[in-house]
Formats: C-alpha cells, structure tokens, sequence
C-alpha cells in the first residue's frame, strides 16, 4: 500500500533541460558523476538509451553461464588474481571475458593454462552446456574428477593432481577418461527419464491429494450468495463479502481514494463497528502477475510479523475481484509528510525523521534475516513507508516483493520499481537480491534528510544534479551540509544528520558486493564500525575523482569544430 505520489514524468527522445539531455542524466545515474559532455561517454550512449527503454518491457534472461564461470573460479582459488574481470553483475562472458572462447553466445572454450590456480574443480562446469574444450594443465589442482559432474569431450589436466576414472585414482592427463558406449548411453538417459517422469507424476498426485484434504479442513470461509469463486484460505484472516467492501467505501468512491500502488488504488473505509480500514483493490486482476500479485501480497504479510511491517486484517475475493483490508495509517505515509502536507500541518521534526529511519531498517532486516525464506521489497520509498498513530514506520505495499532460497538469488524478466530508487545491478540485468533493497533504502534515507524527490527535473533550471544521489555528493564535496537538509527542519543534530548521509552514500555504492547488508546498516546507525568504513569510502571517492578529472585533461576538446569547417569539407567522401 502506497499513498499518492506522483513521479516525475520522462521526456521522450532525450529532450534538453537546460543544456543537457535526458540521455545524460541517465548515465549519470548507471555510472556516476561524470562530467556532462565526457567525449568517452558518447560511445555508451546507443546502449544506455536502449537501456532506458527497455525498463517497461521484459529483461534478458540471466546469463547463467556467467554464474557458472564465477563458481568455478572461486572454488578453483585463483589467490594470485590473475582473472579480474569475471563479474556476473554486469557482462556476459561472451563479451569481454579473458580466457572464455564461444560460439553463437556459448560458451565452448576455457584456456585456464598456468594461472595458478590450487584449488578444486567446481560441480558449477556441469553448467556449461556447450563447452567443448577446457585446458586446466599448469596449475596446482587436486580431488576427484567423478564421471557424473564431468562430461567435456576435449580437456588436459596435464601436470595437475585431479583423479579420474572410474576408480578416481587414474591421474587426469587429456582426452577422455570415460569412454562409454553410443548406444548404452542413450538406453540410460531413456531410463532416467522415464524414472524421472513417473517420480513427477507420483509427485504432483500426492500434492493434489494433500491439498484437497487440506482444504477440506481448514476452507471455512462462506461468502454471500451467488458470488462464485475459486477457494482461497489463509489461516486466520478474516474473509469480506463484497457486500461488506462496497459499504465500507461507500461503494468505491473517488473521494474515498487515498493511494495508490503498484496493482491498484487504496481506498478509506469505515467498517460496521466504526474501525477505520485502507482498502487495496487490485484492478488487473485480468492481467499477468494481477492473481500473482494478490497471493503472494497475503502470503507475504500473513508470515511476516513485525512492528515495523504493515498487518493485513484481511481480503476479499470474488470472480473478478481481488481486495486487500489493512489499518488505516491516520498519518498517511513518509512521502506525504515530506512534501505533500496541506496547509497549516505540521512536518515532520528530526527526531521523528531518525526514528522513521530505524524503524524501517528494522522492517527490513527482518525481511532479510528472519524470515525462513528472504523476503526482497523491491521497491522501497518514502511513499511506501507509512506512519501509525506515533510516527513509527510501517513498512507497506509488498506487490513487488519476491520470496526467495536463502541459496539462491532471484531474476525477473520485467524491471520492477521506481526510477531514482533501482539498483544498478538489478536495472541493468533484472537481478535481485537483498543489496537492491539496501541500494533503495539509503536513497529513502537521503529523502528523509532532504525532503526532496530520488529524481527531480526542476533541478536542472539550475544545472544541478536530476538524480538526489549524485546532488548529495556534489553538496557533500563542497561541504554544504546546510544546504543539504530540508528547509523544513527548524532544528537537527548535525552529527546525527552526517551520520545519517554517511550510511545512506555507502548503502547506494555502484557494486552491490560493497553495500552493506540490513544488519550491518542497523549497527551502522548506531555508530558501530562507521568510521572505518566511512574512511575507505572516501579514499576510494577520492582516487576516483582524480582519475576522471585526469581523463579529462586528456580529452579536451579542441576549440576548431565541424561547425566552424567550410561546407565543401563536410560534402566530401569520409
């Protein structure tokens, strides 16, 4: 649940705002803050531009050989470094990576000679369905290479201790060590597969089974007459007749409407016994992820249990509807609070403005950390944290998040979020995980302390920063502390203010593996470890400044342009 706010509207075709284009606030958010007419950027504009445009359309796959190669380089212990630019976050091995050889995007060869290497060899190679050749000779390797993990038909382990064979005593040299017959082979995969296909159907009979008694006896909701619908129970929530929504809404009125979130609008409602209620209802149910969307909201919320997390009283389902029922927050959410108030209300003051930030922490660490499975937000803002009747934070709106393996980390094929607010990693290759929620929590921490938007255009008549992340940097460097901090506050604590900004910029550094996670954000609030960290940050910032003002000085663009060139010049052949 979210209530209003409205997000800054995109330019189409990179329309300029005050001497620069839109295409450039866009890399300054995917790469920081160069300067605006850098001549290297111009050869990344074509990809950032179909970047952007992509963020509404389905995302490509996950590079899972990518994965592949990365886990079988860290259990081979490449402790010399001599492969640096393996990296799954950012570019398929098909593209840049050293020692990789593919074909059609596949990868078909590994050259990995004389590295040093003196570790073993990963299950992860397995992965790589269509490799063909994998050259680990030179290295200091050891273990077993058992028949079932290892299938390349090319391969030397020359001077390595890796084992083969069917004994796993055979010392691994070239070629194949496993012979087996065309025919044999084909008889045991056809085996297996028919093993494999009546396990599933066992499988799926004895789910059917258990879910039909299961509903038998817990299903003991009834809803008025006529109504028909699919069964869905959940435990102890309290189930709605439609009759009791419309009602409540006084039957959905405009007036009534006080959000809106990702899957539909969010009503106040009056129950019989004068409760007040924030009702969701989900208008595309129709659509793909509209069903989705409404039982992994009621699932998610009816296991998390928290102060800090939005409590779900109950729902509504009919043939066409799906409805949500919460508490209504009489204090609306963070968002309205920071920009929205009308007049004569009073703002947030700091101390509120501190508690808000631990509060939602705290709502997301246990997301994080205490959950059996990991609970990803995926679209953490000041407009989804809500405020009770003591200004403690609530977080709310769970359309977007994803239950996960502890093990694994989640891809989606479609960008989900609000622009300002994405992680880089997860805009780039729609991979998610528990530091894009920590990359969205230290932008909300930066709104908290300046009352302003993640993206606001109307900086630009300035010429100052779109992106709120890279105009808290520049402020920061020119160390205007002042004039960081919402106008609004009569009062704060500058230390308290510093250390607030301080978390906030290392939560959103560009490599997720840097961020810290939740757990460590909540000590980091409190002071612990913060200046350690902090200091590294600088050196790094700083190191990266001096080279990008170094590069500069050696592209300078010459005063003599095309522009300046006679007419017959620019006609000829070139």
């Amino acid at each position: 649940m979210a209530t209003t706010e409205a997000e800054p509207e995109y330019p189409n075709g990179g329309k300029r705002f005050a001497g620069r284009t839109f295409l450039e606030t866009k890399e300054s958010y995917v790469f920081g803050a160069f300067p605006i007419w850098h001549p290297l950027k111009l050869v990344t504009s074509c990809f950032i531009l179909l970047n952007f445009l992509s963020i509404g359309y389905p995302s490509k796959e996950p590079d899972l050989e990518g994965e592949a190669l990365v886990q079988l380089l860290r259990t081979l212990n490449d402790s010399n470094g001599q492969i640096r630019d393996w990296n799954y976050y950012f570019v398929s091995p098909c593209v840049s990576w050293s020692h990789v050889t593919c074909n059609n995007g596949s990868v078909t060869s590994l050259s990995l000679a004389s590295i040093g290497f003196s570790g073993t060899l990963s299950p992860a190679i397995t992965k790589l369905k269509f490799l063909v050749s994998l050259d680990l000779s030179s290295n200091d390797l050891n273990g077993p290479v058992p028949m079932r993990f290892f299938s390349v038909p090319e391969f030397n382990f020359t001077a390595t201790s890796l084992t083969c064979g069917s004994s796993l005593e055979e010392p691994c040299v070239s070629s194949s060590p496993f012979p087996v017959s065309t025919s044999k082979s084909r008889l045991r995969v056809a085996v297996i597969a028919a093993s494999c296909g009546v396990f599933i159907v066992l499988l799926l009979g004895f789910a059917y089974r258990y879910r039909h008694l299961h509903r038998l006896k817990h299903d003991v909701f009834v809803d008025v007459a006529g109504e028909d619908e699919c069964k869905i129970s959940f435990g102890q929530l309290k189930r709605f007749s439609w009759r009791e929504i419309e009602l409540a809404t006084d039957y959905f009125s405009e007036s009534n409407i006080i959000g809106q979130g990702g899957f539909g609008k969010v009503y106040k409602g009056v129950l019989p016994d004068n409760t007040k209620v924030a009702i969701k209802r989900l208008t595309d149910y129709y659509s793909p992820g509209g069903e989705a969307a409404f039982q992994r909201e009621v699932q998610l919320i009816s296991v998390a249990v928290h102060r800090n997390l939005l409590r779900l009283i109950g729902f509504c389902t009919t043939s066409s509807e799906r409805i949500l029922v919460y508490p209504y927050m009489r204090n609306l959410s963070v968002a309205y609070q920071l920009r929205e108030l009308k007049p004569g209300e009073k703002g947030l003051d700091w101390p509120t403005r501190k508690r808000v930030a631990f509060g939602a922490a705290h709502g997301l660490e246990y997301l994080h950390e205490h959950c059996n499975l990991k609970i990803i937000h995926r679209d953490l803002k000041a407009a989804n944290i809500l405020l009770d009747d003591n200004f403690e934070a609530v977080l709310g709106d769970f359309g977007l998040a994803k239950l996960v393996d502890t093990k694994l980390t989640h891809v989606t094929t479609q960008i989900r979020g609000t622009m300002g607010h994405i992680a880089p990693e997860y805009l780039s290759t729609g991979k998610s995980s528990e530091k894009t929620d920590v990359f969205g929590y230290g932008i909300t921490l930066l709104e908290l302390v300046t009352g302003q938007r993640a993206i606001d255009l109307s900086r630009l008549e300035d010429e100052e920063d779109v992106l709120l992340l890279d105009h808290i940097k520049k402020l920061l460097r020119e160390d205007r502390l002042d004039d960081i901090v919402d106008g609004n506050l009569k009062t704060y604590n500058r230390q308290e203010v510093k250390t607030i900004i301080q978390v906030a910029l290392l939560s959103t550094q560009s490599s997720p593996e840097d961020r810290p996670t939740m757990a460590e954000v909540v000590k980091l609030l409190q002071g612990v470890g913060l200046a350690e960290r902090w200091a590294k940050w600088e050196e790094v910032e700083h190191e990266s400044n001096q080279a990008f003002s170094l590069m500069s000085q050696q592209y300078v663009w010459p005063e003599e342009s095309t522009i300046d060139q006679e007419a017959i010049q620019l006609s000829k052949a070139r």
